[in-house]
């Protein structure tokens, strides 16, 4: 039988991971995914991380903006891909360009080369792009979203808006306009602007920024239509969030920010995984605690079973403050249900890893 997080693995055909950095959120999306392949489904990990964990952790020496197929023993399916910003861009332009000509005046331009890779938030919209286009091309039965660590994820999830809050923006609206009304339209306090502009950062800047935006003339709604079906698609009921966490004080503070963010996007988290936690042992009775089992190192000092029990009565100490640590975290985000992950023999860096890492998600 599988746990609650493994039904939304079977059910759901988007899975976003999320979290702060460091809590392995990377690998945690990648055993999903490989878990949906052994349950016989067509899945698909993407990671916008570029320090290239995915890959080391699938056991591969790179990955593309393309997906690649990784090969397992499974009925389904697993592929794996790392987001190219710049690349999806490119693609982007050439979908919703009215001609050739058009798409390549824009990708020609030299403000759109400098702003492609580098520009803030960028990368999320285009990481919002790579979903929605891998979804509608139908390919897969599970997308498995890896996201950049918590401040940024949130700018994943508002990518859309804000694109839809700047191709709205007065300035861009006045500025797409075709030369001639431009000219007539722009007011003289506005022309004096843009020559103050032009003195502080050089007549050719704006030059490039007038022309980029022009070059965009047509093309807006298209990006505001996107917009509005990716932010559809976020919100449906076949996408589900998935809060990645570490006991650590300053991973549940990221997470507990994470969550407020997302409540108040209306997004529900669906599961809370909280990674590389020390076991609980003993039955959580009055006589199995910390405390108690001081007491009887105490008592049994100088036989081979004291240390023993002081050994044990530490390991029950940093299991319940990682505990404490996240009860506040985890009735934040109830009722869904938390997903505890021990600490692993060995880092996760293949296959067999991910494996054993699935067998505590689902």
């Amino acid at each position: 039988m599988t746990a609650p997080l493994g039904d939304l693995v079977r059910d759901r055909e988007i899975v976003v991971c999320c979290g702060s950095g460091g809590v392995g959120k990377t690998t945690v999306a990648a055993a999903l995914a490989a878990e949906g392949a052994r349950m016989g489904r067509r899945a698909c990990v993407v990671t916008i991380d570029p320090a290239k964990r995915l890959a080391d952790a699938l056991g591969l020496d790179a990955l593309t903006n393309d997906p690649g197929r990784i090969a397992g023993d499974w009925p389904g399916e697993l592929w794996a891909l790392m987001l190219d910003t710049k690349t999806t861009f490119d693609t982007l332009v050439h979908r919703h360009a009215g001609t050739p000509e058009q798409a390549e005046g824009i990708l020609g331009n030299r403000l759109y080369r400098n702003i492609a890779g580098a520009l803030s938030g960028t990368q999320e919209y285009m990481a919002m792009e790579k979903l929605y286009e891998l979804h509608d091309e139908g390919r897969f039965d599970l997308i498995v979203v890896d996201t950049p660590p918590t401040r940024n994820a949130l700018d994943f999830i508002d990518a859309p808006r804000r694109l839809t809050r700047f191709l709205d923006n007065r300035v861009f609206r006045m500025l797409m306009m075709p030369t001639r009304a431009y000219m007539r339209a722009v007011s003289v306090a506005t022309q004096a602007f843009l020559r103050t502009v032009s003195r502080v950062v050089g007549a050719e800047v704006v030059s490039d920024a007038v022309s980029f935006f022009r070059a965009f003339e047509g093309m807006e709604q298209g990006f505001r239509d996107r917009a509005q079906r990716v932010l559809r698609l976020l919100s449906d009921s076949s996408s589900a969030f998935v809060l990645v966490a570490s006991p650590r004080r300053d991973a549940i503070t990221e997470a507990l920010f994470f969550a407020t963010k997302l409540e108040e996007s209306n997004i529900a988290v669906q599961a809370l995984v909280v990674n590389r936690l020390h076991p609980l042992f003993g039955a959580h009775s009055a006589s199995d605690s910390a405390g108690a089992d001081r007491a009887r190192a105490e008592s049994l000092a100088g036989t081979p079973l004291g240390p023993l029990y002081a050994n044990l009565a530490d390991f029950r100490d940093v299991a319940e403050r990682e505990e404490a640590y996240f009860a506040d975290l985890a009735a934040r985000v109830a009722p869904a249900p938390v997903v505890r992950v021990p600490f692993l023999a060995a880092d996760v860096h293949d296959l067999d890893g991910l494996a054993r890492i699935g067998k505590h998600l689902v």
